[in-house]
């Protein structure tokens, strides 16, 4: 049977958000400006205060296309029971929002993996903090019409690894039926898709895949851009999910609410002990519960040990600076963050997130309490 032919993904990602660093900073610092009024901040170069005439606060975000479908809905929630907030996010990739943070034109950045040092260094903002917001699992999700209806395949690191390497290229290759002896798989060749953008996701993907494979650690590496040795590019998580639908006989890694449409499934991996898990709650929780403590510097949870964990998983990090160039708004942006840490994980949970253990929890209030505004005040009790 001969694949389908398709052209190169089209690009897409949620809220028209542009593909380019430049082009988001735009869209951020224009609607930072728009309708509010602003003072000068030369002192700090970022960008003015955004309060508007009516007093509301408004708050600029940018960054991972992962924690968006959490955002979207916390976001709009929190609005609601803060009359006076008033909440924009660009989901426009990790790298992306990194670089919006650090040049001022957002007020916090969202991240699937911690900013380096090197990414904060020149920061306009001057310091920064990093504070843990969620936790989810990153699957990967695959579009095959098998005979007899849809049936779960079940992988392992280093096949995944190999097939992402350009190693396997048709879907009946050995290593891949081995594995699934239940599944009767033709002949099909793979067709593999990949973020194109600076991603968070990207990294806990590839630090899996460093971890279980000596030879994609070597030749490929860990990192939220990389040489991608075969396959198609997509932008942000929803462009990667919507290419894997559209192309028969595709894979690619998606955050794992992405994975809701008709045409999409995805693999159960085997973990540590050889068990195959699927992204539960439960494995995922069991994932983190395996290193409890984390920090920005050292954060990474994948293939951790445990019989019933789910081996792809990470955290997901916002940015903000230390001293806040308004009292105001960095008050309103320490009282989100301190929400959206607590009861507003909640929110996470109906989407598939998990909810921070309680000790993710404290580093997140920890972190906070060492905002301040621009005279120095702490920002929380």
């Amino acid at each position: 049977m001969m694949p389908h032919a398709h052209p190169q993904p089209r690009r897409c990602l949620p809220r028209r958000a542009p593909a380019t660093v430049a082009a988001a900073a735009a869209l951020i610092m224009g609607a930072a400006l728009t309708a509010c009024s602003s003072t000068s901040t030369a002192a700090t170069g970022v960008a003015p205060p955004s309060v508007a005439a009516d007093g509301t606060v408004r708050l600029t975000g940018a960054g991972s296309t992962f924690d968006a479908p959490f955002f979207d809905l916390a976001f709009p929630t929190y609005e609601q029971q803060h009359p006076g907030v008033a909440i924009s996010y660009a989901a426009v990739g990790s790298s992306a929002g990194i670089t919006a943070f650090t040049a001022g034109q957002a007020d916090f950045g969202a991240s699937d993996v911690p900013a380096s040092p090197t990414d904060l260094a020149s920061a306009r903002g001057g310091a920064a903090v990093q504070v843990p917001v969620d936790l989810g699992a990153v699957v990967v999700a695959y579009n095959l019409p098998l005979p007899g209806g849809p049936s779960r395949l079940r992988l392992t690191g280093p096949v995944i690894a190999r097939i992402f390497l350009g190693q396997i290229t048709y879907w009946n290759d050995p290593a891949i039926t081995a594995l699934n002896p239940h599944v009767d798989i033709p002949r099909w060749p793979i067709t593999v898709v990949h973020r194109s953008d600076g991603s968070g996701t990207t990294y806990i993907f590839s630090n899996y895949l460093s971890a279980v494979s000596p030879a994609w650690a070597t030749q490929v590496g860990t990192g939220r851009s990389l040489h991608w040795p075969t396959g198609y590019g997509a932008d942000g998580n929803p462009g990667v999910a919507a290419a894997i639908s559209r192309i028969s006989f595709a894979i690619g890694y998606i955050e794992r609410s992405y994975a809701k449409g008709p045409a999409l499934a995805y693999a159960a991996i085997a973990n540590q002990a050889g068990n195959y898990t699927i992204p539960t709650t439960q494995a995922i929780a069991a994932d983190a519960a395996a290193r409890p403590a984390i920090t920005a510097a050292s954060f990474s949870i994948v293939n951790e040990p445990g019989p019933a964990s789910y081996p792809i998983c990470g955290y997901s990090w916002v940015i903000v600076s230390v001293r806040q160039p308004s009292q105001a708004t960095g008050q309103t942006l320490a009282s989100l963050l301190s929400w959206l840490t607590g009861a507003g994980q909640a929110y996470a949970a109906t989407l598939g997130y998990v909810p921070l253990p309680p000790a993710i929890q404290q580093l997140a209030t920890t972190t906070l309490q060492q905002l301040t505004g621009p005279d120095g005040t702490p920002l929380t009790s």
